[in-house]
């Protein structure tokens, strides 16, 4: 397969399509995407059963005599100040997601960016200052004004420059995840991020 690079002059690359051009599969999308933002939650509630809560150690009243329900502890979870009846513990949300099942999903959604023309590729993308409207005019070249933005290094002058747009993010190739590209509106890649991408799923 051969992508066309948007800011040269009749260039384009050569790419493999057994990471560029194989078919979309929403199931295993779904699930990758899923146990992703999964792992991610934090799992850190907690609260007290009537094992953990403080007191409750005598009767709050005697058995017999004052016409109330019998109770032996005033920490029961039917008592005010009483502990949880099904209490929540700190648990790991994590979902096994294998690494075969991992890069298939990746290059599944690749494949369907670039069939979708929401793939851009260029040759290269920086910016001289840290300048908002400097990477705002770099986006307007290429007809867009969100996208996420893949590079082989971040540079901080790109960073800088990008992250007070809405809907624009600036990460390498090497580290982005699938959440954040089914969520780009277009996916700008240079042509080193391209390649690092093409490594990484081969």
């Amino acid at each position: 397969m051969e992508l066309a690079i948007r800011n040269a002059e009749s260039s384009s690359v050569q790419v493999t399509d057994l990471v560029f051009g194989v078919d979309y599969k929403p199931g295993l999308v779904h699930q990758v995407v899923t146990a992703y933002l999964a792992g991610a939650r934090s799992g850190t509630k907690a609260q007290k059963n009537r094992a953990a809560v403080s007191g409750g150690g005598s009767k709050p009243y005697r058995q017999k005599g004052t016409g109330r329900a019998r109770a032996g502890t005033s920490r029961g979870p039917l008592w005010r100040g009483g502990g949880v009846t099904f209490a929540a513990r700190p648990r790991s949300y994590e979902q096994k997601v294998n690494r075969k099942m991992y890069r298939g999903a990746v290059r599944s959604i690749l494949s369907e960016l670039i069939r979708a023309e929401r793939l851009i590729l260029v040759s290269e993308l920086s910016v001289s200052a840290p300048k908002t409207k400097e990477v705002r005019a770099k986006l307007a070249e290429f007809g867009v004004e969100r996208a996420l933005i893949l590079v082989d290094e971040i540079e901080d002058n790109l960073a800088l420059g990008a992250r007070n747009l809405p809907g624009v993010w600036v990460d390498t190739a090497a580290g982005v995840d699938p959440v954040s590209l089914v969520a780009a509106e277009h996916l700008i890649v240079t042509e080193a991020a391209l390649r690092r991408l093409e490594e990484r799923l081969s």
